[in-house]
């Protein structure tokens, strides 16, 4: 496990490297001026030498490959510059939203596993039986959801309809403070939604993977040893069901900060995409690359936690890839 999380880490560094190059590279290719982003308003009636002087000291004139060697060359150090939109420096942008970002994903993630692992179990133990038909069409349905329709509805229907949930946002509109129960009521909307979202592929791969064990001879012979049935499906269907399921939880990331970004738009939660829009928008680089980063980061650990998790539930795959 550890020559293999090594060999992954080093892996990382060139792919970071390519990464951060291509965010450059496009930005700077976008049609976006930063510098009129920046001066906002003020730009419009700025002279062409006070834009000029304004360009040069964010830099903007330079070659983008001058501007990522300067970011990469900084960030080595711990310092990833300031946001150009946000006017403040980018760790402390990173460090105000990241939190409330990887509470929302961990939350919608963790529901979309149970709840789609415990539904896969109870369809794929009577596959073709009235809940597998309805459980698999409901799945079927959200799948080809979008996330920010499936936000749309919930807020209709949970906050304006009934009246049970706020409708977004992180505290109560009256309320300064922050307060865990607050936070929790706001978050179970965009939590349930981002969850919804990515629970059919896991409904879908656990179903189909405890259909196919439970018709595997180990399976009949321990129902043919007399155990009972409850033994049987936990003890050996559903270990050997859930494998592929394992592989699903790093393919899944990209996907889960896509949905998230969106969720977050539609409910405002304050975490990265709103940051994240600003940066693109306003072809902030310095703040462009810091995401992108860390978006990759977690798209690379997601990896590497399935083949560990995979490597873990059956002795028989190594850790030598």
């Amino acid at each position: 496990m550890a020559r293999m999380t090594g060999r992954r880490i080093l892996s990382a560094v060139p792919v970071l490297l390519a990464v951060t190059f291509g965010v450059f590279a496009v930005a700077a290719a976008s049609p976006f001026d930063p510098v009129k982003a920046y001066a906002g308003t003020a730009g419009l009636t700025a002279s062409q030498s006070d834009l000029d002087q304004l360009r040069a000291n964010l830099g903007a004139d330079q070659p983008f490959v001058h501007r990522w060697w300067d970011w990469i060359t900084s960030a080595l150090t711990g310092d990833l510059g300031d946001s150009s939109v946000l006017r403040q420096p980018v760790a402390d942008v990173v460090a105000e939203r990241l939190g409330w970002s990887a509470l929302l994903a961990a939350t919608a993630f963790v529901l979309a596993i149970l709840l789609g692992t415990a539904l896969g179990v109870l369809a794929g133990r009577r596959r073709g039986g009235l809940l597998d038909r309805c459980v698999s069409s409901a799945a079927y349905t959200l799948e080809a959801a979008p996330a920010f329709w499936l936000g749309l509805l919930a807020i209709w229907l949970f906050a304006l309809k009934l009246g049970a949930l706020p409708s977004g946002g992180l505290t109560d509109t009256a309320s300064d403070t922050v307060t865990a129960g607050q936070v929790l009521s706001h978050l179970v909307l965009p939590a349930a939604v981002l969850g919804l979202s990515q629970l059919p592929w896991f409904f879908l791969y656990v179903r189909q993977g405890v259909g196919d064990a439970l018709a595997e001879d180990p399976v009949r012979g321990a129902r043919a040893r007399g155990l009972a049935e409850r033994t049987v499906l936990t003890g050996h269907a559903l270990r050997s069901g859930m494998l592929p399921m394992l592989t699903l939880i790093g393919s899944r990331v990209p996907e889960l900060i896509t949905g998230a970004l969106l969720v977050e738009t539609v409910f405002s939660w304050p975490g990265i995409a709103a940051a994240t829009v600003q940066a693109a928008t306003s072809v902030d680089f310095p703040l462009l690359a810091a995401l992108t980063v860390l978006a990759t980061v977690a798209v690379l650990l997601g990896n590497l936690l399935s083949d560990l998790l995979y490597g873990l539930a059956d002795p028989r795959v190594g850790f030598d890839g």
